[in-house]
């Protein structure tokens, strides 16, 4: 049986490293005795992949890990898909604290690596000793722009890219604490664009606050869904949803016609209780 797992990552733990954060789950899947299945050969390892790496110091509310268990048809013992609803619970107890399971589901056997999967991922980054209206000019001028080129390093080498096919959506948000905050979509193939590099395009990088995944998207057809949704089953947007409109709009064309900036409340995509918090 192969189980997916959805956890936030939030607090002191986000200034663990990816490697750190596999060697807590190795930790924590021993702790909770699931029944993990190993590969074959002189050095077994637990059937275990992650998805798309987060850079140390940032939080998620969506990381996921997916993870393979022993046959349950060989060993009855083992839980089956109906014997699931306690295991959050009980991963997170093995888990420290800011790191909580939020959702569990068997996935088929075949289901593509979310390293694969995920086409893009929403942020929400948080911007410090900054104007909103230069902000919002700035995301204007990212927005209407054909072309963002950066030079990045590529097997030691400065290479020429073009960051702008990966600016699926840019928002500047503001709080009614007066925070700053921008809400932002960015592709994750062939390469994942960083918020860090965004914010260097944007010559915000020395206004960087914290920076939140809030969502990883899969896309299907027209339609866009997490690996794992919250409540534990794989599912889009309201179809009513103003940024799920937006979003749609600049997949389609590559690009919007307007700048999409939201004052006030932020419309589903964007952790409410961060933002209010300023």
């Amino acid at each position: 049986m192969r189980l997916r797992v959805r956890f936030a990552k939030v607090g002191k733990v986000r200034f663990t490293s990816h490697r750190d954060v596999a060697r807590i789950w190795e930790r924590a899947i021993r702790r909770a005795e699931l029944p993990i299945a190993y590969s074959q050969g002189f050095t077994p390892r637990p059937k275990v992949s992650f998805g798309l790496a987060l850079s140390t110091g940032y939080e998620s509310d969506s990381e996921f890990i997916d993870l393979e268990l022993e046959d349950t048809t060989a060993n009855p013992a083992l839980p089956d898909a109906d014997q699931l609803d306690g295991l959050p619970a009980t991963l997170s107890n093995a888990l420290p604290s800011g790191m909580d399971v939020t959702a569990i589901a068997v996935i088929e056997a075949g289901a593509e690596s979310l390293q694969q999967a995920v086409n893009s991922c929403s942020w929400d980054i948080s911007l410090r000793d900054v104007d909103p209206d230069v902000v919002g000019a700035v995301v204007a001028r990212i927005l209407a722009a054909e072309t963002i080129p950066v030079t990045r390093e590529r097997k030691g080498k400065p290479v020429k890219d073009d960051l702008r096919p990966g600016v699926l959506d840019l928002a500047l948000v503001r709080s009614e604490a007066g925070g700053v905050h921008l809400y932002a979509e960015l592709g994750c193939q062939p390469r994942a664009l960083r918020p860090s590099e965004l914010l260097g395009a944007m010559d915000l990088r020395d206004h960087e606050g914290l920076v939140r995944r809030t969502h990883q998207w899969m896309y299907d057809g027209h339609e866009r869904r997490e690996p794992l949704a919250a409540d534990g089953a794989p599912r889009v947007p309201p179809a009513g949803d103003a940024r799920r409109r937006d979003h749609d709009h600049v997949r389609s064309t590559g690009r919007p016609d307007t700048p999409t900036i939201y004052p006030g409340e932020p419309h589903g995509f964007v952790n409410a209780g961060r933002l209010a918090d300023g």
